[in-house]
């Protein structure tokens, strides 16, 4: 009986001209959308490519060099765009995809996309995560908001409910009709998807892929159930319309929106002002690799003279001048990790924030875990902008480290070998992988659960209102 229900529920859908048209309408925006981002994204990994190899290449250029002015020349760093994120972009496009590597600082990720966009983009893009996470609801409620409630008003409940049927059988047909459309035009989206990524020949992770499809199967029957609940409960059609038009704004603006301005509120972030500030006193706390007259280095000094047992710098058995620049780089270093793991420590406070109030709205958790899996989201940009640091680093006492066990103090002019360069590799990153990604976002995926549970335990609670 319930798919008796259910085929009853889908032919009458094909035949009513508006079903066509807005199934047509969202299928047409979610092919644009996907061939919009594939195209995008192949153009940005060009793009990157490019830069990268150009970057390389302008590293490599410099030749016999002496390696504190390479230093200070410094190289890039670039994000790489990850498959995924032509289904879903996340914040990609305000975190920006490099970082300048140099002596003595912690650069921020440049290029960032929104800074060039107009107004307009306020609005959002045409996005295939935006026509999941927002278009696809509204066409769930557009399609089911009226599934029990036409048949009250018609009076025909009564009809159906003479041939034996029980209301939790017609509320499940009725949910099984209004979900399968969806159902096969988000898994269109998704196959599409796949055949694009597979196209690239790049190595990639399928889990990631298929458990982003369940993530957003499950929201889309949470979705359905919320309508199927409504329509069940209003006594008119256009009454029931109104609700679930009224919980899609809740649930996918107003939320995200409130948890975002407390969370900001709660736990924000220092000014940039604020932050440069708090940098520049404590690097003056410590050794400044410059600055031979400062309190710091003529302790180090003295401290490598003890060590060696001799009575001048020009004794030691490398040059002091980049030992000393060697040291302020390691003082530096730490500095910039402090204040950038408590970014990070309020991004985390945030992040624990949002996850609690993720169970106001289906919604968040959804949002959350499409960006994990698409390796888009923030976790991921400090994963790219830590390891970044790290090679700057690495690479600033390769360089300091061949100026000392070469040179003479006060040789300014000794070039390294050309070969030195080579020495420092390219910068490589590696997003989370799939099981880390799935570990730290359990709490989602419980939420997520619970929203499924929730919602058929009050559909079930509603057939008995029918």
């Amino acid at each position: 009986m319930m798919l008796q229900v259910a085929k009853k529920e889908i032919k009458e859908m094909t035949r009513s001209g508006q079903f066509k048209w807005m199934l047509g309408t969202v299928l047409v925006l979610s092919l644009i959308a996907v061939f919009i981002s594939y195209n995008q994204w192949q153009e940005k990994n060009l793009q990157r490519e490019q830069a990268q190899e150009s970057a390389r290449a302008l590293w490599l250029a410099q030749g016999s060099v002496n390696p504190h002015n390479a230093a200070h020349y410094g190289t890039y760093a670039f994000k790489p765009q990850f498959p995924l994120s032509l289904i879903d972009p996340g914040v990609e496009k305000f975190t920006g995809v490099s970082i300048f590597l140099e002596a003595h600082s912690r650069n921020e990720a440049d290029m960032v996309a929104a800074a060039d966009q107009t107004g307009l983009s306020r609005f959002g893009d045409l996005t295939p995560d935006f026509i999941l996470l927002y278009l696809i609801p509204l066409l769930i409620i557009a399609l089911g908001f009226q599934s029990v409630t036409k048949e009250k008003v018609n009076g025909t409940i009564q009809i159906i409910k003479t041939q034996g049927i029980s209301n939790t059988q017609l509320l499940m047909g009725k949910w099984l009709g209004n979900y399968l459309p969806i159902a096969i035009i988000s898994t269109s989206l998704f196959v599409l998807a796949a055949l694009l990524i597979a196209a690239t020949g790049n190595a990639f992770d399928w889990r990631l892929l298929v458990t982003m499809w369940v993530i957003y199967m499950v929201y889309f029957g949470i979705i359905n159930t919320i309508t199927m609940v409504v329509s069940s409960l209003a006594s008119k059609p256009g009454v029931s319309l109104v609700l679930l038009l009224a919980t899609w704004i809740v649930s996918c603006l107003a939320v995200p929106k409130i948890a975002s301005s407390y969370t900001n509120e709660k736990y924000p972030y220092p000014t940039r002002q604020v932050f440069e500030a708090a940098v520049a006193f404590d690097k003056k706390q410590g050794i400044d690799g410059h600055d031979p007259w400062s309190e710091a280095s003529k302790k180090l000094e003295q401290e490598t003279l003890k060590a060696y047992n001799v009575s001048k710098l020009e004794e030691l058995p490398f040059n002091f001048d980049a030992m000393r620049m060697q040291k302020g780089e390691e003082h530096e270093a730490a500095v910039y990790f402090k204040h950038n793991e408590r970014l990070k420590q309020i991004n985390q406070e945030q992040t624990a924030v949002y996850r609690k109030l993720a169970v106001l709205s289906p919604f968040l958790p959804t949002r959350f875990m499409s960006m994990a899996l698409a390796s888009t989201d923030y976790a991921t940009h400090w994963s790219f902008s830590d390891m970044a640091e790290k090679h700057r680093v690495a690479m600033q006492k390769t360089l300091n480290d061949n100026f000392a066990e070469n040179s003479k103090l006060g040789e300014w002019g000794y070039k390294a070998d050309a070969s030195l360069l080579q020495e420092v590799p390219e910068f490589e990153f590696e997003a989370a992988n799939y099981n880390e990604v799935m570990a730290s976002n359990k709490s989602n995926l419980f939420i997520l659960t619970a929203w499924l549970l929730l919602s058929f335990g009050l559909m079930f609670f509603a057939s008995t209102r029918i």
